[in-house]
This record gives C-alpha cells, sequence and structure tokens, in this order.
C-alpha cells in the first residue's frame, strides 16, 4: 500500500492504494467523484478524461500514484464558483449536445483543454480533437455545435450532416 496526496478541484485529498489503483478508480471509488466515468479501460472511449496539471487525461490509463502531488481537475470541478453552469456545460445544454450522458463528462473536459489551447477552433478542428472520445448516442454534431458555441462563435450557419 501507498499513500497518495492531490488537489482535485481545488481540493486536498489522499488517500492509501494499491500501486496498481488508477487514477479513475482512485477519483470514483475512494474520493467518490462518480462523474469520472469508466466507459472501456483501454482509453479508446474518453468517457474518463480528467486534466491533470493542466493537461487532458485518460485516467483509465494513468495510474493514482502518477498523480501524486498533481492538480487534478475533474468534470465536478467544472462549474462556476456560484454552483451554475460554466460556459461549455451551458452550451452543452443549450444545443442538445448530450443524450444518455454517459459520455458527456469526458466531452465537456476534451472541450475545455481544446479551448484552452485553440480560443477559437474551426469546425475540423474540432471534430479531430474529438476523435479520443468516442458518443453512442448524438453523431458528434450538437456537440461540435456546442463546443464551437463556447468557443463565442456563431454555429447558426453550421448545417446538420
Amino acid at each position: 500500500m501507498a499513500q497518495v496526496s492531490m488537489t482535485v478541484n481545488g481540493k486536498s485529498a489522499s488517500g492509501e492504494i494499491d500501486g496498481r489503483t488508477l487514477l479513475s478508480s482512485f477519483l470514483r471509488d475512494d474520493l467518490k467523484l462518480t462523474g469520472t466515468h469508466v466507459g472501456c479501460d483501454t482509453s479508446q472511449c474518453g468517457a474518463c478524461l480528467v486534466h491533470v496539471d493542466g493537461v487532458a487525461v485518460k485516467s483509465c490509463t494513468m495510474l493514482a500514484a502518477e498523480a501524486d502531488g498533481a492538480e487534478v481537475d475533474t468534470i465536478e470541478g467544472q462549474a462556476n464558483a456560484d454552483g451554475s453552469l460554466n460556459v461549455i456545460q451551458q452550451a452543452f445544454q443549450d444545443h442538445h449536445g448530450l443524450q444518455c450522458g454517459f459520455c458527456t463528462p469526458g466531452m465537456v473536459m476534451s472541450a475545455a483543454a481544446l479551448l484552452k489551447e485553440n480560443a477559437n477552433p474551426s469546425e475540423s478542428e474540432v471534430r479531430s480533437y474529438l476523435e479520443g472520445n468516442i458518443c453512442r448516442c448524438t453523431g458528434y454534431h450538437n456537440i461540435v455545435k456546442a463546443i464551437m458555441a463556447a468557443s463565442g462563435q456563431d454555429v447558426s450557419s453550421i448545417a446538420a450532416e
């Protein structure tokens, strides 16, 4: 067993873990932050995406011990300080960028990483960035629209596929 400590969504968090504990398991099981979804355990779907020291990471393929001392941000930490939805979350709601919601946390976290890197992405850049995230419900059109709207772009001219 090993001790791990990190800052999660701005708060100190620690626990005793087995050396093989994945970051996704530590977040979900030990910290009860169940918004980080695990869909595949193979880094294919992106539902478990979190930010570690500002970098988008699929937490099902990272050991919790590797995040020792790191700043970790999860979907639970994305809302505004007053609890209201942040601009990305609001855009997903406004533009129907979700259906069943299983992929949504990973999509929102991917969108946040993309918009941090590129504040004004094109439609093709958004689609390319999302290649590591799988949604089985939406066909991605409204997700792309939501991300572009969150960047402040007019999305009225984006045609349905």
